[in-house]
């Protein structure tokens, strides 16, 4: 948890972080082969973060080789972001990415990579004797897709083999002991984790963190704290691309009218098109969300499921996108065709292209992806479908880096605002070299996947994956490894919507992903060993950063870190908040993995001063809020609050604030204190 830091997912420089809502954490599941091949493993983590970049991958699997040998690697390490858009960022290594946070950030880049290789120590020291069951149910009302528009473009013929626009299957892979108990859940449903919108400077998993954490509460009993029990479950990111949790659709901020960002603009000066919804703000929209993830999940979970019997497989492969070819995919008849007839946008005058292959182009960034989306508008006068340039903002951009013909061809119909694959300094901006991999787990396939794949994206990959693999089940793993942004079908495409804007490796994207998970599934199948690829570059040697340290930090005259300067009330009641303010330190100086900032304790007796923790910085119910008085002197103040909810027993409680202060002439300490005691009473109301 990085406060004073920018937050990513909606590159806005205005959210910028000031405490934790809901704490990030990594969940990691380790599978050992032993059916006689006991060297095969594979490791699929969970984590709340926006998603992953090739160095700490690479750092990652270097901590685990250091410490357990060849048994972990690049080739069998799997690591799949959420996609939060409320974590901090900086850690990415490709400057696009880390920009609009002022840069690389070290202690975030470290945090990721530290509580990462601890989920996976832990889950390898926890080995245990397991079976495996999939199952599957349906989740209504939990999402819709944000660009339709771009989805009717897809062929009517393969749309109609679907009925919804979004998929509604919640798939679940749980992992039972020899005795039926559950050791962990897997669950993948098609949502992005934007119910928490762009003005949220608190972070949070956001819906999936909060869904995880409810499963977890639920299976280990609802007194264990979040991240301590023995049971983990992971709500995995997939084929999330188009698809967005704020089911009320997009309004104009001011007018409350119905828009688009493409063809129904905002008229009001300051207006923008938003999403939101189900909830009457985005805390409650995403309590809403999670909780029928949640739901569904444990009905899943209750019901028989198919066990994945059968062998642990895994292949990896590193792709350089831009110089891939790959045989053209026909979604209608599911073949790939040697020869196929292109779509042109309904405002060009170009004809039909024929083309025998499919071609990558260096990566860029299209006009649309300034726009941003409905979960969280761009910025400028930039629109949804946009497909011509402006003189200006090619000025701008040929100043970056200017895009050659072949660019401007590759990338048709898109305008390019970013020729992202051109620009050199100071570094990479962004990658060109992705992993791909394919995990075999018994009668199950995981095509992990490096983006954001949209709905009819994710069901062509699954399709063809599927039959590869003899009609086997297939779960797709969003944003695996490292991040290519999104991956829209050619079709999609022609409407330049944000996310075919920042389809980065041009058109045919889909079809080169098509082409290599299908040989990267027939190699598995047989198990082939395949070529590893080229190695992605390091451009460790070269990051920069704007963002400045933490100088140091002061208490106020007269007090001490840890004073409680606002104490709470004498009496509380279901319903209420209890708030306190501290004298604090800079969150910054410690990272606090296994720790907290804040807790509430419940008195369990008087004579021994003897407390119990109820509640954490982790708990729904609670907000660690931070701010910084005056950077010259220093000083700062936490507050923490804490929402009492229903059920919680009668009782004394009291807050505790935990932090490190940076001492000016050197050295980082520790330091704690309380709050009064209050007193928390039932409420009983006659009607």
């Amino acid at each position: 948890m990085k406060e004073d830091r920018q937050k990513m997912g909606y590159a806005h420089f205005q959210q910028i972080g000031h405490g934790i809502h809901l704490r990030q954490f990594s969940r990691a599941f380790v599978l050992a082969d032993d059916s006689g091949n006991s060297t095969q493993r594979l490791v699929f983590v969970s984590v709340d973060a926006p998603m992953m970049g090739h160095g700490a991958r690479k750092e990652i699997v270097k901590r685990l080789q250091k410490r357990y040998g060849d048994i972990y690697n690049e080739h069998n390490v799997i690591i799949s972001g959420t996609h939060t858009h409320s974590t901090p960022g900086g850690f990415l290594m490709h400057f696009l990415f880390d920009l609009p946070i002022l840069g690389f950030v070290k202690e975030t880049y470290v945090s990721y990579i530290a509580g990462i290789y601890k989920s996976i120590a832990m889950a390898h020291v926890n080995l245990a004797p397991a079976r495996m069951e999939y199952g599957e149910g349906e989740l209504l009302d939990a999402n819709i897709n944000r660009s339709p528009t771009s989805y009717l473009r897809n062929p009517p013929e393969e749309r109609a083999k679907y009925k919804y626009d979004t998929d509604k299957t919640l798939a679940q892979v749980r992992f039972l002991a020899p005795d039926n108990r559950i050791l962990g859940v897997i669950n993948w449903f098609a949502v992005h984790p934007t119910s928490m919108n762009n003005t949220n400077k608190l972070i949070s998993s956001d819906n999936v963190g909060y869904a995880s954490i409810l499963m977890e509460k639920a299976l280990n009993g609802n007194g264990t704290m979040p991240g301590k029990g023995r049971i983990v479950c992971a709500f995995a990111s997939t084929n999330l691309g188009d698809v967005s949790p704020n089911t009320a659709g997009p309004r104009c901020s001011i007018s409350g009218k119905v828009c688009d960002q493409e063809s129904l603009l905002c008229k009001l000066h300051g207006e923008e098109c938003f999403a939101s919804g189900p909830g009457r703000d985005m805390f409650e929209s995403t309590k809403i969300i999670a909780t029928k993830m949640f739901e569904t999940a444990m009905k899943v979970l209750k019901e028989p499921g198919e066990d994945l019997t059968g062998p642990l497989g895994v292949v990896h492969q590193y792709v350089d996108m831009p110089n891939e070819t790959a045989t053209p995919y026909d979604p209608v008849t599911e073949t790939f065709n040697a020869l196929i007839t292109a779509t042109q946008h309904p405002t060009s005058t170009a004809s039909p292209r024929a083309s025998a292959t499919a071609s990558g182009c260096l990566p860029a960034m299209g006009y649309s992806f300034a726009a941003g989306t409905t979960d969280g508008p761009g910025a400028f006068d930039f629109k949804q479908g946009t497909v011509t340039t402006n003189p200006l903002w090619n000025a701008v951009r040929d100043f970056i880096a200017e895009p050659t013909a072949e660019d401007i061809r590759c990338q048709a119909p898109k305008p390019i605002l970013l020729a992202t694959g051109r620009a050199k300094f100071p570094y990479e901006w962004q990658p060109k070299i992705v992993s791909c991999s394919v995990a075999r787990i018994g009668g199950l396939v995981l095509a992990a996947v490096p983006g954001e794949f949209t709905t009819m994206s994710g069901r062509r990959l699954r399709s063809v994956v599927s039959r590869a693999a003899g009609g086997s089940k297939v779960v797709l793993a969003g944003l695996s490894n490292v991040y290519s942004d999104y991956i829209a079908t050619p079709e999609e495409y022609q409407a330049q919507r944000y996310e075919a804007a920042s389809t980065i490796f041009g058109p045919h994207t889909l079809d080169i992903y098509l082409n290599k998970y299908l040989k990267l599934t027939e190699a598995l199948m047989k198990d082939v060993t395949l070529d590893p690829g080229p190695q992605p570059p390091d451009f460790s040697d070269q990051l920069i950063t704007l963002v400045p340290p933490v100088l140091w930090d002061a208490a106020p005259w007269g007090k001490e870190f840890g004073d409680c300067t606002q104490q709470p009330q004498a009496q509380y009641s279901y319903g209420d908040i209890v708030t306190a303010l501290f004298v604090s330190g800079h969150p910054r100086n410690s990272i606090r993995h296994g720790g907290w900032y804040a807790t509430v304790e419940r008195l369990e007796s008087a004579e021994d001063d003897a407390w119990t923790v109820v509640a954490t910085d982790a708990d729904w119910e609670t907000k660690y809020i931070w701010h910084r008085n005056n950077k010259i002197l220093g000083t700062s103040h936490a507050e923490i609050e804490w929402h009492i909810p229903v059920g919680t027993p009668a009782g004394t409680y009291r807050l505790h604030h935990y932090g490190n202060y940076k001492y000016i002439l050197g050295g980082i300490y520790p330091y704690h204190g309380f709050s009064n005691s209050f007193e928390m009473e039932t409420r009983i109301e006659i009607m």
